[in-house]
């Protein structure tokens, strides 16, 4: 199935840091192709990958579930992890339970996390039949473009498939145990007014993940998509100082290790 015009995934070789980017539940890389270009452009290594059954048509989606879309994302860790010095992870919505999952599972080789509007949960009286509407309904309206700019658009599909939707909701209660294991420093930005995911989500990450470097940021002019929004400048800007303040500091710290060792 080819995959749709501007849903394609993304790499950039740059540098010896790297940056793994996740995109949503049902969108596709479109979504955070500004900010890895905005990335690859200040000569990081790059990677954006298109998660299985996304991308192409919804029915693509119905035959997947979260193990697909995590294994991709730790397949794509893996490879920058083989080429750079240091790798960070960024996510958006349930690319940011992805990321946050990458780092409670490879703990001090993920160097720092970026998430934007990071999702926790399926909300909602119908999310508690999912395990058997699944079996009756195929799908349910869409999420994605939910962003305030005029004209903002996000390449997505307008259905989404209750088997996964319902996959989605194990791989979130599967994330919020984990987040405890999640000690690297973490970038936080999330809007107010979100249609899609609501604050309380980032409330909850916030509360539950035992990092002590933790920064937090409200997107006041953004939706849900706000890499794509009024705020993505200030997404990709401040991303960058995020990882640029960290991979400065580890190089510091191994120059005085160097140092003490005589080498």
């Amino acid at each position: 199935m080819p995959v749709l015009p501007g849903a394609e995934p993304y790499r950039h070789d740059g540098g010896e840091v790297g940056v793994l980017l996740c995109h949503g539940f049902t969108g596709s890389p479109q979504s955070m192709r500004p900010w890895a270009e905005y990335l690859a452009e200040r000569g990081l290594t790059v990677s954006l990958p298109l998660l299985p059954g996304h991308g192409t048509r919804w029915q693509d989606l119905q035959i997947t579930g979260w193990q697909d879309w995590y294994a991709e994302v730790d397949r794509e860790l893996r490879a920058l992890l083989d080429r750079c010095a240091q790798v960070f992870v960024f996510g958006l919505s349930m690319g940011g339970a992805l990321a946050l999952r990458l780092a409670a599972k490879h703990g001090h080789a993920v160097r720092g996390v970026v998430v934007v509007n990071p999702a926790n949960k399926v909300h909602g009286l119908a999310a508690h039949a999912l395990p058997v509407a699944r079996h009756f309904i195929r799908t349910t309206k869409g999420l994605t473009s939910d962003i305030a700019k005029e004209h903002g658009v996000e390449i997505g599909y307008d259905r989404v498939p209750l088997h996964a939707a319902h996959s989605l909701r194990r791989f979130f209660r599967i994330v919020d145990s984990e987040l405890p294991q999640v000690t690297q420093p973490l970038l936080l930005l999330h809007s107010p007014q979100d249609h899609v995911v609501p604050p309380a989500d980032s409330a909850r990450v916030l509360s539950r993940v035992s990092s002590t470097d933790v920064t937090e940021t409200l997107l006041e002019q953004s939706f849900h998509v706000a890499t794509l929004d009024h705020d993505a400048d200030r997404i990709f800007e401040d991303s960058h100082a995020f990882l640029t303040r960290l991979a400065t500091s580890a190089d510091t710290e191994a120059d005085k290790e160097g140092a003490s060792t005589g080498d």
